[in-house]
């Protein structure tokens, strides 16, 4: 779910794993301000600048 553009719209509530978490795989949540990835697809997950300026990949869509 989180590999697929299609499913990440701005505003959304998500959790990412920014670059230097990514190894212990630590999460940031936040809202989505801008999709950054432009395939439709992305196996680690679609990359994303959230509202607070942070960019990584989106691990969660939290409902």
């Amino acid at each position: 779910m989180n590999t697929k553009r299609a499913n990440i719209k701005s505003g959304l509530e998500v959790n990412i794993v920014l670059k230097e978490n990514q190894r212990n795989g630590k999460l940031t949540n936040g809202i989505v301000q801008n999709i950054l990835t432009n395939s439709a697809n992305h196996h680690h997950g679609i990359k994303v600048r959230l509202s607070d300026g942070s960019v990584g990949r989106v691990k969660e869509i939290i409902n």
